[in-house]
């Protein structure tokens, strides 16, 4: 018998190091990243299931093309982005054996069935839906129908869009899931991010809530926990200036590390409702 996923209020929070497109095209530079997660006292780590042909077309016009001078990813044809970003599915094996190897939970998220199909034979262990994906109600049947653990983000999705889904998903066999708070902008400003969502969440929605934070640093992740996020998503690379198409916006090794740390100790302080001395003033 496979054991519980340890998420929820009365555990540490739920740490899960993103992969995304940080990889660099480079298996060696994934093992590496995953090493240094564990070594930052990651929960889990994450990769992406998707390829260039089931996300976007082939198609060489504007409608295709980044033209936003602000973008990390300007001047780049969709195409040619999501190909350079894709983590080849033949690589999912050995990231996965590599993972249980260092002791450190290892998922995906898929964007289409044919990726849940390939995962599912992998016997991926929970299933994480994007946010783009939400409304798309055939995947998430798919990934139901796994009886999967299922985290699911929520940018930019009305409450009506989360609580489809959400009835999607549970008619369909899913019975953990967890909801995540979540600004879909990259990086994401901290004015845009409404973390106080947390709270009104929890009262909404009878399952976990978490956050995915696409913001700079760690205040933010620091911050939902204290709001009461039980997960933390947070992008993942070697260095923010490696050159990989999400380091901008991601945390590297030390700065994933304090994010780890100082979410546990907010999840320590938060204690329990009390008025009156604690054993330690009564001993003072």
């Amino acid at each position: 018998m496979k054991k519980k996923l340890l998420i929820g209020p009365n555990h540490p929070p739920f740490i899960i190091a993103e992969l995304s497109a940080n990889h660099k095209r480079s298996i060696n530079r994934v093992f590496k990243m995953i090493d240094k997660a564990k070594e930052a006292n990651a929960s889990a780590i994450k990769i992406q299931s998707y390829k260039p042909d089931t996300i976007t077309l082939n198609v060489k016009n504007k409608n295709f093309f980044i033209n936003d001078k602000n973008s990390l990813w300007k001047n780049n044809y969709l195409y040619d982005l999501y190909k350079k970003g894709s983590t080849p599915w033949e690589w999912t094996s050995k990231i996965f054996k590599y993972a249980k190897k260092k002791n450190i939970i290892c998922f995906s998220t898929p964007f289409d069935e044919t990726a849940v199909d390939m995962l599912d034979k992998q016997d991926c262990p929970i299933y994480k839906i994007a946010s783009f994906e939400l409304t798309d109600h055939i995947l998430l049947e798919k990934v139901a129908k796994t009886k999967k653990p299922v985290i699911l983000s929520t940018g930019m999705a009305s409450l009506k869009e989360i609580r489809d889904s959400l009835n999607v998903l549970k008619k369909n066999g899913a019975k953990e899931i967890s909801l995540l708070k979540c600004t879909s902008a990259y990086p994401a400003p901290l004015t845009d991010l409404n973390l106080l969502t947390i709270k009104d969440m929890k009262k909404k929605f009878d399952c976990n809530i978490g956050y995915s934070d696409h913001s700079i640093g760690v205040s933010a992740a620091v911050a939902a926990v204290t709001l009461g996020a039980n997960v933390i998503e947070k992008h993942f690379t070697l260095s923010k200036n490696d050159g990989a198409l999400d380091s901008k916006f991601s945390s590297d090794p030390n700065e994933l590390a304090l994010l780890v740390k100082l979410c546990y100790e907010a999840k320590q302080s938060l204690g329990k409702i009390k008025y009156g001395p604690t054993v330690k003033e009564k001993n003072l």
